[in-house]
C-alpha cells in the first residue's frame, strides 16, 4: 500500500472513530506500529490530527488565525450565544474569554441587562463599550494576537482579587478524553486562572469543537459547570460525553 493511501485511510477511520489507536490500525493494515506512528506524526504536522498517547485524535480547526475563525460555524455561535446569555442574570459579575464564541455572546447580550463585565480581550471590550448598563473592565498584560487576548504574569496578578459569578470559557477542543485543551500553552494557563476566579465556568463549544483536541489540557471536564453546544446530541463524541457525565447545555 502507497504511503498517500495507507494516511488516507487513517484520516477515513479518525472520522468515522473519532479516534485511532496505533496498535489497533497497525493489526488491521498489517503494518508495524513504528510505521503508524510515522505517519501519525506526518498528518498531526500538517494539522490533520492531534497525537496522543498511544494515537491519535481530530484536530481542531478552531486553532485557525482569529480572522479565518470567525467565518467557522458562524451559526453555530450565534445559537451558543443566546443560550449562554440567557445564564446571566442581572448583576451578576461575569468573565469573558477572548475569541470568536464570546464575542458572538457579547452580541446576544440585551443592552438593558446591568452587570459587570471583566475581560482580558480588547476585542471584547470594545464590543461591549456601547453596553451602557454594564459596568466593563479590561484585564492588561501581554496581548497574544491568534486570540487577542492578555496572558501572562500581569494579567493573573490583576484576577486576584476577582471574584465573579460567571465563567464563559473559549477553547479548541472539547474531548471526552483529552478534556478542554487550546493550542497555547500560556493562554491554557490564562484560562485556567480566569476559571478559579469564578464561582461556575461554562463552556462555548460550537459543532467543530466536539470531540477534537489541541496540545495543551485547559481544564478537565469535571471541573466545568456545564458544556453549552448546539452538537448534534447522537452524535458519537456527544454521547462519549454524556457516558462521562458531562452537563450538555442544548443551544437550538
Amino acid at each position: 500500500m502507497l504511503t498517500a493511501q495507507r494516511r488516507e485511510l487513517l484520516l477515513e477511520l479518525l472520522q468515522r472513530d473519532g479516534r485511532i489507536v496505533a496498535a489497533d490500525a497497525a493489526a488491521d493494515l498489517g503494518i508495524s506500529e513504528d510505521t503508524i506512528r510515522r505517519d501519525l506524526r506526518e498528518l498531526a504536522a500538517a494539522g490533520l490530527c492531534q497525537r496522543v498517547y498511544g494515537g491519535a485524535l481530530p484536530a481542531s480547526p478552531a486553532t485557525s488565525p482569529y480572522e479565518a475563525r470567525t467565518r467557522i460555524e458562524p451559526e453555530s455561535k450565534h445559537r451558543i450565544a443566546a443560550a449562554a446569555a440567557a445564564l446571566i442574570e442581572p448583576g451578576a459579575t461575569v468573565l469573558l474569554d477572548g475569541g470568536t464564541s464570546t464575542l458572538a455572546l457579547v452580541g446576544a447580550l440585551p443592552r438593558s441587562l446591568h452587570a459587570t463585565v471583566i475581560t482580558h480581550s480588547p476585542t471584547i471590550a470594545v464590543a461591549l463599550a456601547e453596553h451602557e448598563h454594564i459596568e466593563l473592565q479590561l484585564i492588561g498584560g501581554r496581548v497574544y494576537r491568534h486570540s487577542m487576548v492578555t496572558c501572562g504574569a500581569i494579567a493573573v496578578e490583576a484576577l486576584r482579587d476577582v471574584s465573579a459569578d460567571l465563567f464563559f470559557l473559549g477553547v479548541t477542543g472539547v474531548h471526552a478524553e483529552a478534556g478542554l485543551t487550546t493550542g497555547d500553552a500560556e493562554e491554557a494557563a490564562m484560562k485556567r486562572a480566569l476559571a478559579r476566579s469564578a464561582a461556575e465556568t461554562y463552556v462555548l463549544a460550537s459543532t467543530e469543537k466536539i470531540g477534537a483536541a489541541s496540545t495543551y489540557r485547559v481544564l478537565p471536564l469535571d471541573e466545568v459547570a456545564g458544556v453549552v453546544t448546539d452538537a448534534d446530541a447522537a452524535s458519537p463524541a456527544m454521547l462519549e460525553l454524556d457516558r462521562a457525565g458531562v452537563r450538555l447545555l442544548p443551544a437550538s
